[in-house]
């Protein structure tokens, strides 16, 4: 008899163990479950901020693009020039815009400059968009030629010396033009130079690369949305790492 009550009063000492492991298992299920779910929802709202901020983008790049198209579209064709919708604004008539291997502007281009950039000037600094743009580049680009270079490498230093030297002249000439007089800080701030050698050059459609081509300068527009978006990356990949 005694021994009945004892195996009863273990049995429901073991039901009870079982019972409070079970209820800790749910409870801990239910942490992670909650854990998960805030995870989920701080993921929606950092992807909902990203999708905002390329649709701003999209937005204002779609814009500048026709203002900047409304501003050039006539120009451009005898300039030796296009507009990307990207807004990349390349000259690409080599013979218009240096010296074979000078970085001293010819007058055309020089004259070139003084029509283009003070309108350029006057359409990104309008009130629509000068608070959005982060850099406006002046890029330099080469081809892969250099007269008596003894190999590649040689030939690609010397382009890019030579790249360097001439967005620096571009550049130098265009912020000193009178008419952009009056936006001289906020081109100190956003305006660069950049030579890039003959790192991107225009290939041919057999995959061959057009020397004339290649030659050029180019004009980019950078937003805020870039910047905003790394902004967002990085702080949504840093709970990540955390929790690794």
């Amino acid at each position: 008899m005694m021994q009945n009550q004892e195996e009863e009063t273990l049995a429901g000492e073991e039901g009870a163990h079982w019972i409070s492991v079970s209820d800790l298992m749910a409870g801990l299920m239910m942490v992670f479950l909650l854990v998960a779910v805030v995870f989920m929802v701080i993921v929606q709202k950092e992807s909902e901020r990203m999708r905002e901020v390329a649709e701003v983008y999209l937005d204002l790049r779609e814009a500048l693009y026709k203002d900047l198209m409304n501003e050039f579209e006539t120009d451009l064709p005898r300039w030796g020039a296009q507009l990307t919708p990207d807004l990349v604004i390349t000259f690409q008539d080599s013979g218009v815009l240096f010296e074979l291997g000078s970085a001293r502007l010819r007058p055309a281009f020089e004259a070139i400059m003084a029509d283009f950039f003070p309108r350029y000037v006057r359409v990104i600094t309008s009130e629509r968009y000068r608070e959005d743009i982060e850099e406006v580049r002046i890029e330099g680009h080469t081809s892969s030629d250099w007269t008596n270079a003894r190999n590649a490498n040689e030939a690609y230093i010397n382009n890019m010396r030579l790249s360097q030297e001439r967005t620096r002249s571009s550049l130098e000439y265009v912020i000193s033009l009178d008419q952009v007089s009056h936006e001289q800080a906020w081109l100190k701030r956003n305006l660069t130079a950049n030579g890039l050698s003959s790192s991107h050059p225009i290939l041919n459609a057999d995959g061959s690369e057009n020397p004339e081509l290649s030659r050029r300068v180019e004009f980019r527009v950078r937003t805020d949305a870039d910047s905003r978006i790394r902004t967002l990356l990085e702080s949504h990949r840093r709970p990540l790492q955390a929790g690794q």
